[in-house]
């Protein structure tokens, strides 16, 4: 898991905070009966599943290629970020619109407030110490790019997803804090809900995007543009080749390519030197992109039907 040591980082990092403030919250949802402390209780030990699941993507997703999966278990990453999003919205945003509504529909006062004043303070401190240290290594990842320019263009989705999982429980927690402070200065319980409904719809978004991204990558997504011109460059450019017909990539996972190219060569060229120019193709493509990991040249005339 070298080559996923800032993701790792990321996960072991965010697993350790959300463990702790998940007892911690549950423990004050139980002594105060407060509906949104339960859903950020149900919301962290969501998290903490879900940041298991991406370990056991990444360990997955490194299995070598077998005669099962001769292109590799990359796709498994991609499959277990879309099984943590369903696992947001199942089991995070339901759970929490349940409890506001519960609460919503049968108000009563919260007992004990300051115990959630004292878990939800200490919550943000954890949850703030574990989303710098996704926002760093975010930060490192994107280079160039603007923030969500860099989340639509990475192929690596562990260090977003647990970016936006922080962020979501970051976001979560003021809803909290300022629902529950205000239900009791207002004498208004049912504003307790109407925080765990806000919770919940924190929730139901990211699960939502993280989803859309997901299951893109998991349908076989392609390189970038500027990628896939360059890589036809690199073939247009080889001794004996005379056009290019199709140029088809695909994602296996974040550091595993896939590249099909179909060439149209030098009729008077000898198969010698058709594979000569082949090999000297692949070698090109795979010293520009390490990524992509495996190459494909089929030779066929241009007027040819595809």
């Amino acid at each position: 898991m070298a080559e996923h040591s800032g993701s790792l980082r990321v996960i072991i990092a965010a697993i350790s905070g959300n463990i702790a403030i998940a007892i911690c919250k549950f423990v004050a949802a139980l002594v105060t009966g407060s509906a949104a402390m339960y859903s950020e209780a149900i919301h962290s030990s969501v998290d903490t599943g879900n940041e298991l699941l991406l370990l056991l993507g990444m360990r997955r997703a490194n299995k070598a290629a077998d005669a099962e999966h001769p292109f590799g278990y990359g796709l498994q990453l991609y499959f277990w970020v879309f099984v943590v999003a369903v696992m947001i919205f199942g089991l995070g945003a339901l759970v929490a619109f349940y409890e506001g509504v519960e609460k919503i529909l049968h108000p009563e006062p919260a007992r004990y407030v300051i115990v959630n004043y004292i878990v939800l303070g200490a919550s943000i401190v954890f949850e703030g110490a574990s989303w710098f240290v996704a926002f760093r290594e975010f930060r490192h990842q994107r280079g160039r790019f603007g923030w969500l320019q860099a989340v639509r263009r990475s192929k690596d989705p562990t260090v977003f997803t647990v970016l936006f999982e922080d962020s979501a429980a970051l976001i979560g927690l003021v809803i909290a804090l300022v629902g529950i402070a205000l239900a009791e200065m207002l004498q208004m319980p049912r504003l307790d809900g109407v925080a765990s409904l806000g919770v919940g719809v924190v929730l139901a978004l990211v699960a939502a995007f993280l989803a859309y991204e997901s299951q893109s990558l998991l349908t076989g997504e392609a390189v970038h543009p500027e990628v896939r011109t360059e890589i036809e460059r690199i073939a247009k450019m080889a001794p004996g080749v005379v056009g290019t017909n199709q140029v088809l990539t695909m994602h296996f996972g974040p550091r595993e390519v896939l590249a099909a190219l179909s060439l149209d060569f030098d009729d008077k060229r000898s198969a010698a030197d058709v594979e000569a120019a082949v090999s000297h193709i692949e070698r090109e493509i795979k010293a520009a992109f390490p990524e992509v990991t495996r190459v494909f040249v089929e030779a066929k005339d241009r007027h040819a039907s595809v």
